[in-house]
């Protein structure tokens, strides 16, 4: 019976079956329990061993329902804020945000377009650029600072980002040195810990190595945070191939096996905690021994893990809209187009690196521009069909009637704008009025779109005492840098 009932199918794209999820979950699990992880985290083995793993030197080996407790008491949902106080981003299964990467070791220049190693500055035009774009979501630096001192680059990367945007960040770092530093500067933008424990505007990003590795650092980093209730982003996998098996499924049962050692340790010490589980889930090209981070199985093996998380009922962070492209060409395009849209449809509660060239160690703002306008189309795809009485629009098909036109409709006027996507760089100009316009090619479109929002977007700044008490935490920690010398 459809009487008052109305139908918005969301397009789904599934790789895995509630069934064979299960089945990757119950072998990760026997993956713990009988080949362990290395932990090189002493806290992190603590917390194991007093909840019942066996600790064998670094070697942990962690029983199904110690797993099983965790994922339980793992929250489904949580919010990151904007750094104004507004709510942003709800991170669930099925709702699909986008960011860019971080780390990559070269940048694009936007004023020369050179390639050239990334400074200071690039992460505050990114964030600036992401601020101003409508489909990015949230930020990340795209790049790792190097003219700066090496071991406080996620320092300075998180004030330029957090100064030049009021979107959500996310941040990284080497050591506890740096997440002291960075959560104190989150604290003054907060205005107090309780603040930023009720409303966090960043999440922390760490990563697990892989096969089955959890490095000293990496760890005690995420585990600090999570204490003072900062949502932590939880990352790896390996490339199949070469860190991980080469089959598809053996990739998916190594990454589970590393990301639930995560989870579990920040459960342990923080039971409750806000966590995002993810891959970057790269074939290897054998020819060459580099991830391949534009092959099709990139695609095909996030969007596997996002099944899996959401057999779990835990976040899941993807990768999508990088390319193994050196330069914004055809090639980067295609690449960036599938992985948006096979990500979108997937369900992946965040997406991250956006704007990556070469294999992630080049970041183009030209490339977040263009995947912006990628972005954008894959949402009107997953927006679907609205099929209901209103929609099926009878009595306007019966007013036009055979041989009529729909163009000079009140109803036409009323949800043109709604119904149908127009995009804000793509043409869609007849031959004589795109060369009246200066037969202008995609690429320059970006790069004047990119030019325009560098030269006139504004974002709102922090308070006067907030940035002197950024700048004050940057001084310090330089001053620790030294004597450490």
């Amino acid at each position: 019976m459809d009487t008052n009932y109305s139908a918005h199918q969301t397009p789904q794209f599934r790789v895995l079956s509630d069934a064979q999820a299960r089945t990757i979950y119950y072998a990760a699990l026997e993956v713990l329990n009988r080949t362990g992880v290395d932990v090189h985290n002493a806290e992190g083995r603590e917390l194991f061993a007093r909840a019942g793993a066996r600790v064998d030197g670094v070697r942990v080996r962690i029983p199904p329902h110690i797993v099983q407790d965790a994922v339980a008491a793992t929250p489904r949902t949580f919010t990151l804020w904007s750094r104004d106080g507004k709510p942003r981003i709800q991170v669930v299964p099925d709702r699909v945000h986008f960011g860019p990467g971080l780390t990559s070791t070269n940048f694009v220049d936007p004023e020369t377009g050179e390639r050239r190693k990334t400074r200071q500055g690039d992460p505050g035009l990114t964030a600036k650029v992401c601020d101003a774009l409508p489909n990015i979501d949230y930020v990340m630096g795209l790049g790792l600072i190097g003219d700066v001192t090496p071991n406080l680059a996620p320092v300075y990367e998180f004030a330029e980002m957090v100064m030049n945007t009021t979107k959500p960040v996310m941040a990284w770092a080497y050591n506890l040195d740096n997440v002291r530093d960075i959560y104190d500067m989150a604290v003054a933008v907060a205005g107090s810990e309780e603040a930023l424990r009720r409303r966090p505007f960043l999440a922390f990003f760490a990563t697990f190595q892989a096969p089955l590795m959890a490095t000293d650092h990496d760890m005690g980093n995420v585990l600090w945070m999570a204490e003072r209730g900062v949502p932590i982003i939880y990352l790896g996998g390996g490339a199949a191939g070469s860190t991980a098996p080469i089959t598809g499924a053996g990739l998916l049962v190594s990454y589970l096996a590393g990301a639930l050692t995560g989870l579990v340790a920040v459960q342990l010490k923080a039971r409750g905690a806000p966590i995002c589980i993810g891959g970057v889930p790269e074939p290897t090209d054998l020819r060459t021994g580099r991830p391949a981070y534009g092959g099709p199985e990139m695609s095909l093996y996030s969007a596997a893990m996002s099944d899996i998380s959401r057999y779990l009922g835990v976040p899941f962070m993807g990768t999508a809209g990088a390319s193994e492209a050196k330069v914004l060409d055809l090639q980067a395009a295609i690449e960036s187009t599938v992985q948006v849209i096979l990500s979108g449809l997937s369900g992946a509660s965040l997406v991250h690196d956006i704007g990556f060239l070469d294999c992630a160690d080049i970041g183009s703002l030209e490339s977040v521009v263009m995947n912006d306008e990628i972005i954008a189309m894959t949402r009107r795809i997953l927006r679907g069909i609205e099929v209901s009485d209103a929609t099926m629009m009878l009595d306007v098909i019966d007013r036009v009637g055979p041989g009529g036109e729909f163009l000079s409709t009140k109803e036409t006027a009323k949800l043109c704008r709604s119904e149908i996507w127009m995009p804000t760089i793509f043409d869609r100009d007849p031959w004589v009025n795109w060369e009246k316009g200066g037969s202008l090619t995609t690429l320059e479109r970006i790069r004047a779109k990119l030019r325009d929002i560098l030269a006139n977007h504004r974002v709102p700044p922090l308070p006067a005492e907030t940035e002197s008490r950024i700048h004050a935490i940057l001084e310090t920690a330089e001053a620790r840098e030294r004597r450490g010398k």
